[in-house]
């Protein structure tokens, strides 16, 4: 891996953002040069928010990029949003239990997972952007899970202190996310 471009999407309240700094902070725990941007929608609450990342193992030249090597989508704005950033090498993961439009773009691979519904359904509503983080994780490999977990520890910890159940609510979440993409890969 010499560096890989993630672009982030979702309504305010996805933990768009949150994820992403989960991203970034296991990654610079793994010794990988990282970079975040996050870039909210000009109605803040309730609009389109963004987080652009990058983890490598070289420096990191420039700070914004033309084309992302994966894009998740999680809602139908947030598709038209981050069509700009798709190309023939990009892959596209969106939430069909969100979104009411499958992604029309020409990409490498479009990828279509329910992660809210199995959210709701199955763990809870609040963990649905650890399922997003687990499908990055397994659809990148941009990092061992081992720093994932401990950047969850860093980032969650105190929640995880005063409700020790979040910890395993929280993982299991984000092995669902990874066995989901992991589903698909294997159809």
């Amino acid at each position: 891996m010499a560096r890989t471009k993630i672009v982030l999407a979702g309504e305010g309240g996805h933990g768009i953002q949150s994820v992403a700094k989960i991203l970034v902070e296991a990654g610079y725990a793994a010794d990988k040069n990282v970079l975040y941007i996050p870039n909210f929608g000009v109605e803040q609450r309730g609009g389109v928010s963004i987080a652009f990342c990058q983890i490598a193992d070289e420096a990191i030249g420039e700070p914004r990029f033309s084309k992302a090597d994966i894009v998740i989508a999680l809602s139908d704005r947030a598709i038209d949003r981050c069509e700009c950033y798709v190309d023939e090498n990009t892959t596209v993961v969106y939430d069909t239990s969100v979104c009411t439009k499958v992604p029309q773009m020409k990409a490498k691979e479009i990828i279509g997972l329910a992660a809210n519904k199995i959210a709701n359904e199955e763990l809870s509503s609040r963990v649905f952007n650890i399922i997003i983080l687990g499908a990055v994780i397994k659809a990148t490999a941009v990092v061992d899970m081992k720093y994932v977990k401990e950047a969850m520890e860093l980032a969650l910890g105190k929640k995880f202190a005063v409700k020790p159940e979040l910890r395993e609510l929280n993982y299991k979440a984000l092995e669902k996310g990874m066995e989901l993409i992991q589903a698909k890969a294997a159809v």
